[in-house]
């Protein structure tokens, strides 16, 4: 573990911000005050996306005869938001035929394929709308087109060489589209693609001609902050802007019930909600239905206007997310096993380290889980991780497997997986995905020939030094910056996130007390050397040697946090890394 401190440009500090803060920013590449401002002034208009006037044109047309729309969402958090979200905006716009289905990602698997078509085509739809996929769903396309049923694509995954032929796309990443933000998650792009519909019914006088009160679109920026925060996007400035209005609107109450009930079932307090809340609170229960059963239970969460439905739909949620939680468990376990036991193999035989790249593999590992275990891999190895489980057969009844991978910083996964397809032509049947994120699939009978492919081309990109976990911190606080004024300033800083992390610091402590919390937390008493200024800190699944000793100086890694605990409020540290003072190689670059 190296522990890094970020670099802080030398330029003048922003205007009127505390120093703290301007620090802090310019660390993170933010110059100019205008990047500072959160309010919806800021946000960039549509008409800079590629296929927005198809796209409304076709929707504008469809809602004069009042045709039919089926939605085919996608089954993780931002699917199920991006759903909903356009859902509650159609509908709000005079839309009276507005349906979805969300296919059994166990049974068709990720995108608008053929199969799934069918499964369309039987609700008898005027136009079939994807959300969050559909951008490599060339077969699925055509299949419709050849139906007589129009697709309009609404996604944000990075396409591949030839796109759909789709009556309309709409994604920020597609070739010759010209809007600044790339980050956009799929709810914001449907959240966009209903601003444009919206000003263009507004220009034809549609809403006055019907009796419709216009819609306020702001209204459904729960769900975007939600499928934002959720899906891992980078917080460029226009999803900040996005999550920081949602959060805005959460906090005084003003969400779907679906979602209140999620953050109350996570125990989350509305007035000091941050974006990491809805990451860690609201996105997993949401996306454990996906995972295990069915993302409509998701989605009939976040439709619901009714409180006490929206309730119960919430706590049916948070079961299947205990259960996932059980079957995570297990599984990382296995997977961390296998590892050690290679390890200890490679260790007796004088053959090295692990490769640069891991694959593992189990049959009786669960789909809909892989991508966590594979995350977690990765964060205790920090390399690229891909966990394999079964897929079933194919159409030739071939056994297949599915794939979720999980880069570093350093290597574009997506880009890895196309290079690996492209030096061995049928070897992967279909991937897809983002820099540090994809999934893929292939036969099995050809899973130890990935194996070393991916290993292989792993070895070509990164070397040892990329191999090596880092930490980046914000250096250090000076103890009168440890304080509630500090941890209130840096709260309302944020949305922090995805590419805009938050603060991170390091110190030198002195360890007050100590005590070991439901048999692996460590909760610590510390204070800056000699002030016997007392702060509460803790840290969470802490390795068992290291709960039992004794410490009386560390060094931390930590975030400044705010414990509410019945109705009091007082500071506590967030311990991401500890070491007893003294350790050598603590900081690689302490300047």
């Amino acid at each position: 573990m190296l522990i890094e401190r970020r670099p802080v440009p030398q330029q003048p500090a922003l205007a009127g911000l505390a120093p703290l803060l301007a620090r802090l920013y310019a660390a993170r590449q933010i110059c100019d005050p205008s990047e500072v401002t959160l309010d919806m002034a800021g946000l960039l208009p549509p008409a800079g996306m590629k296929g927005m006037a198809q796209a409304v044109t076709l929707l504008c047309e469809l809602l004069q005869r009042q045709g039919r729309i089926l939605i085919v969402s996608d089954f993780d958090a931002d699917g199920a938001t991006s759903c909903v979200l356009a859902i509650r905006a159609l509908r709000s716009m005079g839309f009276a035929h507005v349906d979805y289905i969300v296919p059994d990602r166990f049974t068709y698997g990720y995108g608008l394929s053929p199969a799934i078509v069918d499964l369309a085509l039987a609700r008898r739809p005027d136009l079939i709308m994807t959300v969050d996929n559909g951008i490599s769903s060339i077969d699925g396309v055509a299949a419709a087109n050849a139906a007589g049923v129009p697709v309009l694509i609404t996604d944000h995954h990075l396409p591949g060489a030839e796109l759909p032929a789709a009556a309309a796309i709409i994604n920020p990443n597609q070739p010759g589209c010209e809007f600044a933000s790339k980050a956009l998650a799929g709810v914001g792009v449907v959240f966009y693609l209903m601003l444009g519909l919206r000003a263009q019914l507004r220009d034809t006088g549609w809403f006055a001609n019907a009796g419709i009160a216009e819609p306020r679109l702001a209204d459904l920026l729960d769900l975007v902050a939600l499928g934002t925060v959720a899906d891992l996007v980078p917080l460029d400035r226009n999803n900040r802007i996005l999550v920081n209005e949602g959060l805005r609107r959460i906090r005084q109450g003003r969400a779907c019930p679906g979602l209140l009930a999620l953050l109350a079932l996570g125990k989350r307090s509305l007035p000091a909600l941050v974006a990491s809340d809805l990451g860690f609170a609201a996105g997993p229960r949401l996306n454990a239905a996906g995972r295990l059963d069915d993302m409509s239970l998701g989605i009939a969460c976040l439709l619901s206007d009714d409180p006490d439905e929206a309730q119960q739909l919430a706590q049916a949620l948070d079961a299947i997310n205990e259960e996932r939680k059980r079957i995570e468990a297990d599984m990382k376990e296995q997977a961390l096993q296998v590892l050690s036991d290679r390890q200890t193999s490679l260790s007796l035989a004088g053959d090295g380290a692990l490769p640069a790249g891991l694959c593992l593999y189990d049959p009786a590992w669960h789909q809909g889980v892989i991508g966590i275990v594979a995350a977690r891999v990765k964060e205790q190895y920090h390399r690229p991780v891909i966990v394999f489980a079964d897929a079933g057969v194919d159409e030739h009844g071939h056994a297949q497997v599915k794939g979720s991978a999980r880069s570093v910083a350093g290597l574009h996964i997506r880009d890895l997986l196309d290079e690996i397809a492209s030096l061995s032509p049928g070897l992967i049947s279909r991937f897809g995905g983002h820099a540090m994120a994809a999934g893929l699939s292939l036969p099995y009978q050809r899973l130890d020939e990935f194996r070393h492919a991916f290993e292989t081309a792993v070895s070509r990109h990164l070397d040892d030094a990329a191999l090596q976990k880092r930490l980046l911190t914000d250096g250090e606080l000076l103890p009168a910056q440890l304080d509630m004024a500090t941890a209130e300033l840096l709260r309302n800083a944020g949305p922090w996130g995805q590419g805009f992390p938050e603060p991170l610091f390091d110190g030198e402590f002195e360890v007050l007390g100590q005590r070991v919390l439901a048999d692996r937390h460590l909760k610590l008493l510390v204070s800056p050397p000699g002030l016997r200024q007392s702060i509460d800190a803790i840290a969470f699944n802490v390795a068992p040697a290291m709960l039992q000793q004794p410490f009386r100086y560390v060094r931390l890694v930590y975030r400044v946090d705010i414990n509410e605990f019945r109705g009091q409020r007082q500071l506590q540290l967030m311990i991401e890394h500890l070491e007893a003072q003294g350790a050598v190689n603590f900081y690689h670059n302490k300047a």
